[in-house]
């Protein structure tokens, strides 16, 4: 018998694998596609073109987690953009943000020197408040309603929250409870750098940038570092698939069994314990204890007989909120984008390139997609990898990356996205070429996913590519479910290593690890 199965084969069930099989259990990974992954893959979407299908670019990758797995001595590199961001605002004008402090100053100047003295402290504020929590991530929540180690637990942390002066306190309650606009609003004066910041706030987040809460997704999305420096995204050449190719490794040499098209169908219970898995070809695999890497509403509402859980968990699980307005494509292209307003090429297309030129524009992109369906004027940033990384296309060709917000998870009227999918993907090409006019004839192919195809392909809900809003009801003990936020659940035996738990979504393994160690504690 196995010591222990893990469901679903993404980059936080490999990683909870490795951190298992090094402490000498038997593990079984149990991936449903025919590649490993999840939702971190590389695949090829037309002839000589690969990219990252699904997630697209790296940041929130724990550093521990790279070291401990030696991720870089199993073939990862990831190599850093030039700078940040950069937000084509019409014919004329743009915004370089990133780099140096001076250098981003010198661009937001050009719009308000006010908000370019004023950067400085709104980047100190961040790190201040991300530097405390940061401290948590890799902690297990206190669980409500435990014993005497979920009180000790509960004390270390609000010690670290203890040790802040006021003015920090204040800043922690603003960015878990305001909105990203009202934050945003109250340091800068210019709609360009509010949008830029503003951007991350309703980057999975199925909402407006003033919604209550956005803040705090804008915080999440600057945890992250690459290669040892704060706050810089970057590329891991090969796309992210080469992340989970390189956690693959690692398992495999510490002993993980990983098996591909083994689609669980059902968990097995037996005496209230779970035992194992049949999968979806009629097999039965038995194991010690079972961890499933998969959405909550998935695992608790598809493979768990509703009876072995009690009826008002059930009710949590039902109501537990996915889905985060995604419509992701991939695009072959015979030439770089020309920008109007900056035609050369240059650095910023090796950057996160927004369009989406006010917060004004992003609360209206949502407010369309509640009442049409998809936004008339979408937010889309585009990441072009094969500048940085010529592995991925033709020699002179290129791909890129397209991340587009806001769609409604689900359509009404009895309207389904396999029948709007490429009048959508048409409006998100279109929208790119207001900016970059040679950018819809420069499409060679393209890879469309929209939140139902997101759903089948990946196994997120509603495209909600975090695995669950990240709201306050949603974040830290209440992740999934208050009294479940240590990675247990009620069925014994039967653990939680995904996005759906603290600290929530994004390529960080963190899940992974600290589900990894609750499960060591209790064996």
């Amino acid at each position: 018998m196995l010591d222990a199965i893990i469901i679903g084969g993404g980059h936080n069930g490999l990683v909870c694998a490795c951190y298992l099989a090094a402490k000498g259990l038997h593990v079984r990974v149990l991936e449903r596609r025919n590649v490993i992954g999840g939702a971190a893959v590389t695949e090829e979407f037309h002839p000589g073109f690969r990219n990252s299908s699904a997630s697209y670019t790296v940041s929130l990758l724990n550093p521990r987690i790279i070291a401990d797995l030696d991720l870089h001595a199993h073939g990862l590199r990831i190599v850093e953009r030039p700078f940040g961001n950069f937000l084509p605002l019409n014919d004329d004008e743009f915004l370089k943000v990133g780099g140096s402090l001076a250098s981003t100053q010198i661009e937001v100047a050009k719009f308000s020197k006010r908000d370019a003295e004023k950067l400085p402290a709104y980047y100190a504020m961040l790190d201040r408040v991300a530097a405390v929590l940061k401290q948590v991530l890799l902690e297990t929540p206190p669980n409500v309603g435990g014993g005497i180690a979920d009180l000790l637990q509960a004390w270390k942390v609000g010690k670290r929250f203890k040790a802040l002066d006021m003015a920090a306190r204040r800043d922690v309650l603003d960015l878990f409870a305001k909105s990203a606009g009202d934050i945003l609003d109250s340091y800068f004066e210019s709609d360009p750098i509010k949008a830029c910041f503003g951007f991350d706030s309703v980057v999975g987040n199925f909402a407006s940038p003033y919604t209550p809460g956005s803040a705090y997704v804008l915080l999440h999305h600057v945890f992250g570092e690459v290669n040892g420096k704060p706050g810089i995204w970057g590329h891991a050449i090969g796309g992210m698939g080469a992340i989970t190719q390189a956690m693959a490794s690692v398992a495999i040499t510490r002993g993980v069994e990983i098996s591909l098209d083994a689609a669980v169908s059902r968990l097995l219970i037996s005496d209230g314990r779970a035992c194992g898995v049949v999968l979806e070809n009629g097999s039965e695999v038995l194991s010690k204890i079972v961890v499933s890497n998969l959405n909550p509403k998935l695992l608790f509402q598809q493979l768990i007989e509703p009876k072995a859980v009690d009826a008002e968990f059930g009710q949590r699980i039902a109501a537990y909120k996915c889905g985060s307005g995604t419509f992701r494509m991939n695009v072959a292209l015979s030439e770089l984008p020309r920008f109007t307003c900056h035609p050369e090429l240059g650095p910023h297309h090796a950057s996160g390139i927004i369009m989406a030129p006010t917060l004004k524009y992003m609360e209206q992109a949502y407010f369309d997609a509640r009442t049409l369906g998809w936004s008339k004027n979408p937010i889309v940033e585009i990441l072009i990898p094969s500048v940085v990384d010529d592995s991925l296309a033709p020699n002179g060709q290129h791909v890129a990356s397209l991340f587009c917000q806001h769609v409604s998870p689900t359509l009404s009227d009895g309207r389904s996205w396999d029948d709007h999918r490429d009048e959508v993907a048409d409006l998100m090409i279109a929208t790119v070429s207001k900016f970059a006019p040679n950018f819809s004839a420069s499409v060679i192919a393209r890879q469309i996913h929209s939140p139902l195809d997101l759903e089948r392909k990946f196994g997120l809900i509603g495209g909600d590519i975090f695995h669950g809003a990240l709201s306050l009801d949603q974040l830290f003990s209440a992740r999934p479910v208050l009294g479940y936020g240590d990675y247990r659940t009620p069925v014994k035996g039967l653990y939680q290593c995904g996005a759906g738990t603290h600290p929530g979504g994004g390529v960080t393994g963190i899940p992974g690890h600290n589900a990894a160690r609750e499960i060591l504690r209790d064996i």
